[in-house]
C-alpha cells in the first residue's frame, strides 16, 4: 500500500511539473530541471526537437559559429543591381495565356513561348536558371503584367544589391554599393548602403522572378523542389556600366573586402563586348590595393565561350575567393575541360566526390600555388541540401565557422524565420559519401553532432556540412547571395594572403 502510495505521489508530482512546464512555457530551463531533480524523478525532460537529427544539428552549428578575430569594417560590392519582381511562375505563364508543352532549354529567349519552354524545362528539374529576353518591347509588355500581377512582390535584386543589402544587416559594417540604382530599388536598400550619386538613375532594371513551390504541377511537369526562373531585359547590368564608377569609388571609400558580381549579365552582349569588357574587368582587379581581398560571385550561364573566358582570361586569378552553386559549377567544368565534364546534367543531389573533384582542380589548376602568382584560395560552394567551402591552406581562417553560418541562414531565409525552427526542416543531405571519385577518398558518414566535416588533400581542405532545407520555403530568390555574404562575413583572410 505504501509502495503505491509513493508511486501515485511521484505521479502526481510529475504531472504538476508537466503543467508548469506547459502553463509558463518561458519559464528557465534550468529552473525546471533544478525542480525535476529536486523531486528525484530521474533525468530532466529534454526539450521538445533536441532529439531529432535537425535539432541537434542546429545546436551543434550555434557551437560552433564564432565570430572571426579580424572582422572586416568596410565592404565594397559591385556591380549588378535591380528591382526583383517575383511571382508564381505557373499563374504567370497562364496569364500570358500560355499552356505547357515539352519543355526545352534557351540560351537566350526571344518570345513568350521561349518563355514557357525553358520556365517548364527547368521546373521539371526543381533547378534554378536565369536567362536574357532580346525582345525589348515584347519584354516590358510581360514585365507590366507581372508587376501589376495580383500577389507580385518588390524586392532588391541583383547579386550585388543583395550581398550588400545582407552585409548592411551587420550595424557595424559600412557597405558601398555601385550598380544601376533606379528610385524603386534606392527605396527598397537598406539605410546602411550607401550608393554614390554616379550609380542613379531614372528609370529601374526589372528582373522577372518566376517561383514554383516543390511538388507544384503544370501540365506533365512536376517540380521535385522549389526553385526560380529568372528572366530579364536587362541592358545597363549587361554591359556592366558601372564597373567604371564601382572602380573610381574604391579609392575614397577604401574598403578592406570587394565583392564583385554581374559577370553573367554579359551574355547578352557580342563576343568582342566580353572580350574587351572582361580584360577591363581584370585591369580594374589588380589596380585594388595588395592585401584587399576580391570576392567573385558568379551566376546562371549558358555561355560555354563566355565562361571558358572568365577561367582563362586570367578574371580567376585575379580574384581571390568564388561563391557558385551546383549548376554554375558543372557548367564552369564542361567549359573549362575539368574533371567530370562529361557529365551532361547533375541526378538529383550533386555527388560530393564529384563536386570536390572540381574544387580541387580549379584550385589547383587556377588557385595560388608556389609556382602560380594567383590570388585565388578560396572557394565556396552551396547546393540545396550541403554547402563545401574549400581553401588552399595558410590563407584563410575560421571556415568551420563560415561554412556552418552559410548553411544555418540558408534555412532561415528560406524560411523567413529569425532562427532555425526544426520543425519546418528537415535534414536531406546524403547520409553517407566519398570525398573523391578521381582518387581513392574518404568515406563520410554523416554525424548530426558533429556536422562540419573536414578533410584534406594535397595543400587543400574542405569543409563539409549539410543544409537544413526548409520544407515549405517563403522565398527562394537571393539565397546563393545570404549563403555566400554570411560565409564572407565570419571568413578571416590572413594578412600575408
Amino acid at each position: 500500500m505504501a509502495l503505491w502510495r509513493g508511486s501515485a505521489c511521484a505521479g502526481f508530482l510529475a504531472l504538476a511539473v508537466g503543467c508548469v512546464f506547459l502553463l509558463e512555457p518561458e519559464l528557465p530551463g534550468s529552473a525546471l530541471r533544478s525542480l525535476w531533480s529536486s523531486l528525484r524523478l530521474g533525468p530532466s525532460p529534454l526539450p521538445p526537437g533536441s532529439l531529432s537529427p535537425e535539432g541537434r544539428l542546429a545546436a551543434a552549428w550555434d557551437a560552433l559559429i564564432v565570430q572571426p578575430a579580424r572582422r572586416w569594417r568596410r565592404v565594397a560590392v559591385g556591380v549588378n543591381a535591380c528591382v526583383d519582381v517575383v511571382l508564381s511562375g505557373v499563374k504567370l505563364l497562364q496569364a500570358l495565356g500560355l499552356s505547357p508543352g515539352n519543355g526545352r532549354d534557351h540560351a537566350v529567349l526571344h518570345s513568350r513561348n521561349d518563355l514557357e519552354e525553358a520556365f517548364v524545362h527547368f521546373m521539371g528539374k526543381g533547378a534554378a536558371a536565369e536567362r536574357f529576353f532580346s525582345d525589348k518591347e515584347t519584354f516590358h509588355d510581360v514585365a507590366q503584367i507581372a508587376s501589376e500581377f495580383p500577389g507580385a512582390q518588390h524586392y532588391v535584386g541583383g547579386n550585388a544589391a543583395l550581398i550588400g543589402q545582407k552585409f548592411a544587416a551587420n550595424s557595424d559594417l559600412k557597405v558601398l554599393l555601385c550598380g544601376p540604382v533606379g528610385p524603386k530599388l534606392h527605396e527598397l536598400l537598406d539605410d546602411n548602403v550607401f550608393v554614390p550619386p554616379e550609380s542613379l538613375q531614372e528609370v529601374d532594371e526589372f528582373h522577372l522572378i518566376l517561383e514554383y513551390q516543390a511538388g507544384e504541377e503544370w501540365g506533365h511537369f512536376k517540380a521535385p523542389h522549389a526553385n526560380r526562373f529568372i528572366f530579364s531585359h536587362d541592358l545597363s547590368n549587361g554591359a556592366m556600366n558601372m564597373l567604371e564608377v564601382f572602380v573610381s569609388s574604391l579609392e575614397e571609400f577604401q574598403p578592406d573586402l570587394v565583392v564583385l558580381s554581374g559577370l553573367h549579365m554579359m551574355e547578352g552582349q557580342s563576343k568582342e563586348l566580353q572580350r574587351k569588357r572582361l580584360l577591363e574587368v581584370v585591369t580594374s582587379i589588380s589596380d585594388i590595393p595588395t592585401g584587399v581581398p576580391v570576392h567573385l560571385e558568379l551566376a546562371s550561364m549558358t555561355n560555354r565561350e563566355l565562361m571558358n573566358s572568365i577561367v582563362h582570361q586570367q578574371v580567376f586569378s585575379a580574384v581571390t575567393s568564388l561563391g557558385l552553386n551546383e549548376q554554375e559549377l558543372l557548367f564552369l567544368s564542361q567549359s573549362a575541360s575539368g574533371p567530370h565534364a562529361s557529365l551532361a546534367s547533375w541526378n538529383g543531389v550533386p555527388d560530393v566526390g564529384m563536386v570536390s573533384d572540381i574544387l580541387f582542380w580549379i584550385l589547383k589548376e587556377h588557385g595560388r600555388t608556389n609556382s602560380r602568382a594567383s590570388d585565388l584560395t578560396r572557394i565556396h560552394f552551396h547546393t540545396l541540401v550541403y554547402h563545401i567551402l574549400a581553401t588552399v591552406d595558410g590563407h584563410w581562417a575560421n571556415q568551420l565557422a563560415a561554412v556552418a553560418a552559410g548553411a544555418r541562414v540558408a534555412g532561415i531565409q528560406a524560411c523567413a524565420t529569425k532562427t532555425i525552427d526544426t520543425s519546418r526542416v528537415s535534414l536531406r543531405a546524403p547520409q553517407e559519401f566519398m570525398t573523391s571519385h578521381s582518387e581513392a577518398g574518404s568515406r563520410i558518414t554523416l554525424n548530426p553532432n558533429k556536422p562540419v566535416v573536414e578533410w584534406h588533400r594535397e595543400g587543400i581542405s574542405f569543409y563539409f556540412t549539410p543544409v537544413l532545407v526548409c520544407k515549405d520555403p517563403i522565398r527562394t530568390v537571393g539565397l546563393g547571395d545570404a549563403i555566400s555574404a554570411e560565409g564572407l562575413f565570419y571568413s578571416e583572410v590572413h594578412p600575408h594572403f
